[in-house]
């Protein structure tokens, strides 16, 4: 579904990304973990478009993102940090998220029904608390039933419940054959979730297997552990 080829991306005289190729299929639940710096911000916002690709070039569906914008459409965004206007409460900001996108044929607001949002839609985003802010985030990435889901850290700052509710949810649309990419510090939250492992360091992708192939290659059942002696 998505393919990334020969891209590289440079900030002055810092090459953050060095080269790289991955292809990204549906039916997966891709960890892009790596040590701060390692690239994997960067490759998530040259797949998203919001990081002009200069040498190399991305494919989703076998089609060019360069000068599309409407591919976007296909993908539900979680970033780290949600940043909203804080004047607006947030059932606001949700009807304010489907007039943007318009016609809109399948929404899924289950997330706002697990979260029990609709209780605090007239609640102001300036008041909200960070985990609320993870919630509201959350609730819009599902909310147009897309394709594919990028996943920044999406746990952070929620209660264990809340957290709960999240990854079954990620585990329901796993199910259904989307392709899921989740970025995480935390490497225990993911080792129930995901089917495949890309590590990144200094730009360049170190390890790229299934979880399964590392389980086996490794003999160890933590993520961390598998991590640190695929490395070495």
């Amino acid at each position: 579904m998505i393919r990334i080829e020969n891209i590289s991306k440079s900030f002055g005289k810092q090459e953050v990304l060095k080269n790289i190729s991955v292809k990204m299929s549906s039916n997966e639940c891709i960890a892009l973990i790596g040590p701060n710096g390692s690239g994997k911000t960067t490759l998530i916002k040259s797949i998203l478009g919001m990081v002009p690709v200069v040498k190399g070039r991305i494919l989703i569906d076998n089609k060019s993102i360069e000068g599309n914008y409407h591919y976007r459409e296909m993908i539900g965004y979680m970033p780290q940090i949600g940043r909203y206007p804080e004047n607006m409460n947030i059932g606001q900001v949700i009807r304010l998220m489907k007039d943007i996108r318009g016609n809109h044929t399948s929404i899924d607001e289950s997330l706002i029904d697990g979260f029990h949002l609709r209780e605090m839609f007239e609640k102001k985003m300036s008041t909200l608390s960070g985990g609320t802010r993870q919630k509201v985030s959350a609730c819009i990435a599902f909310l147009f039933n897309p394709y594919v889901l990028i996943l920044d850290e999406p746990t952070a700052g929620l209660d264990p419940l809340s957290s709960e509710i999240l990854k079954n949810k990620i585990l329901s649309e796993k199910a259904k054959g989307k392709l899921i990419i989740i970025t995480s510090h935390v490497l225990s939250e993911l080792e129930d979730l995901i089917t495949r492992v890309i590590y990144m360091q200094e730009g360049n992708i170190r390890i790229d297997a299934s979880l399964s192939d590392l389980l086996q290659q490794t003999g160890e059942n933590k993520l961390g552990k598998i991590i640190s002696k695929a490395l070495n």
